[in-house]
């Protein structure tokens, strides 16, 4: 979710902003293919991270299948009853 936020400063990198001092006015424009481009490669960053978390949660998984615990139990237990 965090990553979505990150998304709108990288597409500033697509707006052109100038300015016309001669009509006191400002023009904005976005560059679609440089947008697109790094909506892309957001999207597969993501991709790629997802793509890591399900693999170390796998390894981790075989680790816990692949440990062995000792167990040590004592079989000498006496109990009386001393209920008459």
């Amino acid at each position: 979710m965090r990553i979505l936020l990150a998304i709108p400063p990288l597409l500033v990198g697509a707006c052109n902003v100038s300015k016309d001092e001669a009509n006191n006015t400002v023009n904005m424009s976005i560059n679609e293919d440089v947008a697109a481009n790094t909506a892309s490669n957001v999207g597969n960053d993501v991709r790629n991270i997802a793509n890591d978390v399900g693999n170390e949660a796998g390894n981790l998984s075989d680790k816990v299948k692949n440990t062995d615990i000792d167990v040590n139990v004592n079989t000498d237990v006496k109990t009386e009853n001393k209920a008459h």
